[in-house]
């Protein structure tokens, strides 16, 4: 009875996976995909590791049903796998000419140690690393320009094998699109979890062959930034706080879903416009945020001029700025994006820029911190 029982059972299983599609070699290949390793904080990113490849699926941000982009990333030192996924853009990896159009993920080729893959990157101007730029004036790097219309001719001279750039909704690459050169659309900033964003390096660092390298960061992030996490949880107050200022006609602010948001609420805060989901920001009028937020403890803001902000200038670029308590209280914290290593180091180091954040908010918890983005704001 119990022989005849296993013989069933086997013959449904047969069965089973003869209806599904999936003979006994795809079981075993669908098995090594799960027992790959997952993806923890990042929603739009799913890596698959196979015997002869890596699946790289890539959710889209502005319409979570659809997938954005595959990429099929294959040994550029062996011979090309029989069996491959039907759709996705093949990769050979590591790439060994790579051109970057954003500084951030030119920080992070940086940062992983493999700027000698990097050939060309756009728009310098927002460079710091004195590295980089040192590369750009000796040649070692092209200078393509804009990243909405990049030297295309030069891409193609310099022997670009992938393009790396942020997508936008509903915008393309133009004239790039047309090279038949891979380009890898790093949404990383559509995460809405600090953690999230660092979790992509992961993908950058299989497409430059720095895989132990992302890992070792991504791991340190984690454990430093959940460390951090858990000491503000322990603070005796939560201030309140007022995030960026308007520009024009609206203020945007930064949902409590995003990223940023997250992040203030890690550091012990209490944002006022947390109660806004999603990773997007929200614009509103002056007299909607002034109405919620005239009197927070706190109030943070970016900028990117050579000049530093102080209040006086902000009163001069908006006479009503100056009715906030934190205005009235000298409690506006500044950073600004071109003297500092913000954005180099936002989606790699968020603990440090949490820890920034921790010193502000509750400066007993991290005695002798020194700041490294935000700033009381001068007079």
């Amino acid at each position: 009875m119990r022989r005849t029982r296993t013989v069933s059972c086997a013959l449904l299983m047969f069965l089973l996976l003869a209806l599904s599609g999936c003979g006994p070699r795809q079981a075993a290949h669908e098995r090594q995909a799960l027992s790959a390793d997952t993806v923890r904080f990042a929603r739009n990113l799913r890596i698959e590791y196979f015997d002869d490849y890596v699946s790289v699926r890539i959710r889209d941000p502005w319409d979570t049903l659809r997938q954005r982009q595959h990429y099929v990333l294959i040994d550029r030192n062996k011979p090309r796998p029989e069996k491959l996924p039907a759709d996705g853009t093949l990769i050979r990896i590591p790439v060994e000419k790579a051109v970057i159009y954003t500084s951030v993920h030119t920080a992070i080729a940086e940062q992983l140690g493999a700027l000698d893959r990097v050939c060309g990157v756009c728009e310098p101007e927002y460079i710091t690393s004195a590295e980089v730029l040192g590369r750009i004036a000796e040649g070692r790097i092209a200078d393509l320009g804009v990243s909405t219309s990049p030297n295309v001719e030069k891409i193609i001279d310099i022997g670009t094998e992938m393009i790396i750039a942020s997508p936008f909704e509903n915008s393309g690459y133009g004239s790039a699109e047309k090279l038949g050169i891979p380009i890898v659309e790093a949404a990383d900033y559509m995460e809405n979890h600090p953690l999230g964003r660092t979790e992509w390096v992961l993908f950058y660092g299989l497409l430059l062959g720095k895989r132990e390298e992302a890992e070792r960061v991504f791991d340190a992030t984690v454990r430093h930034y959940e460390e951090l996490k858990t000491l503000a949880a322990g603070a005796a107050t939560r201030p309140t706080v007022l995030l960026e200022r308007k520009y024009g006609a609206s203020w945007a602010v930064p949902s409590g879903g995003s990223y940023i948001g997250v992040m203030h609420a890690d550091a012990g805060a209490d944002y006022v416009f947390r109660a806004y989901p999603g990773a997007r920001s929200v614009h509103l009028t002056f007299e909607e945020v002034y109405d919620r937020a005239a009197g927070v403890d706190c109030w943070f803001m970016k900028y990117d001029t050579r000049t530093p902000l102080t209040y006086k200038l902000l009163q001069e670029e908006y006479a009503p700025y100056a009715n906030f308590r934190p205005w009235k209280e000298r409690r506006i914290f500044t950073c600004n994006t071109i003297t500092s290593a913000y954005y180099d180091d936002i989606t790699l180091h968020p603990d440090l820029v949490l820890e920034d954040l921790i010193a502000l908010y509750h400066p007993d918890l991290l005695p002798g911190h020194k700041q490294r983005y935000y700033f009381p704001m001068d007079e």
